[in-house]
């Protein structure tokens, strides 16, 4: 076997792999009885652009001294009130149990257990789309396309999360693409497999060499296991 690929050693972990910035917990104030019965007040201080991060970060203050910081929606502005809780009002940038919100409503930060703090829907400009509530769940329609049943209980925010419109900006030039790979400790630039020689890559070997397939057993060893590992079909589906 030729030299260890670069992939099977960020598999291992450890520092060298490893983001060393961290960042900003963003997650929902804890889920108090005031906030189940009525509504907590807040206001938002300051709007932040985190390294690493697609979307902009909301400091929220709130009436009781807490703070915290949040994904924040597309459209609040510094000093504008947001509303946590039962009775919270149907604006953008409110917080409210799914049980509350209406049918057909925009929604975001959604937890995927009451409580939890925020855990679908928190990827720049994306939102799900409220569809049906029963006894039990409420049913969203996910950025992905797919329906799923969630607690009437988990709390959503009224909206689309921020930075809407990121993936249409060019990145120009390389060192752009650098930067931001860099802060997410992302390999860039890298090299395809098939350009390498045959002691460096599985795929590698230029000179007469047909190719092979992507499709690898889960089973294979580590000097194999690179493209597709136990794939069931590859390549675009026919309509």
């Amino acid at each position: 076997m030729g030299d260890r690929l670069k992939h099977q050693r960020r598999g291992k972990g450890g520092s060298t792999f490893r983001a060393k910035a961290k960042g900003i917990d963003s997650n929902y104030i804890s889920y108090d009885d005031l906030q189940k019965n009525a509504a907590l007040k807040g206001q938002v201080v300051n709007l932040i652009k985190e390294n690493g991060r697609n979307t902009i970060i909301a400091e929220i203050l709130f009436e009781n001294n807490a703070s915290e910081y949040v994904v924040a929606a597309e459209g609040i502005k510094i000093g504008q009130e947001i509303t946590y809780g039962k009775d919270a009002a149907i604006a953008i940038g409110n917080t409210l149990p799914l049980a509350n919100i209406p049918e057909g409503c925009p929604i975001f930060n959604v937890e995927k257990i009451p409580g939890d703090g925020g855990s679908f829907v928190r990827g720049s400009g994306i939102y799900a789309l409220l569809t049906t509530k029963d006894a039990k769940s409420a049913y969203l329609k996910m950025p992905s396309g797919k329906t799923k049943p969630i607690d009437l209980r988990a709390r959503a925010t009224i909206g689309c999360v921020s930075g809407g419109g990121r993936t249409e900006k060019p990145f120009v030039k390389a060192g752009n693409k650098w930067r931001q790979m860099k802060s997410k400790s992302r390999p860039y630039p890298t090299n395809r497999g098939v350009a390498m020689n045959a002691g460096s890559h599985p795929f590698g070997g230029s000179q007469h060499h047909a190719g092979k397939s992507k499709s690898t057993s889960r089973h294979a060893h580590p000097g194999r296991k690179v493209g597709n590992i136990a794939s069931r079909r590859t390549g675009r589906r026919k309509k």
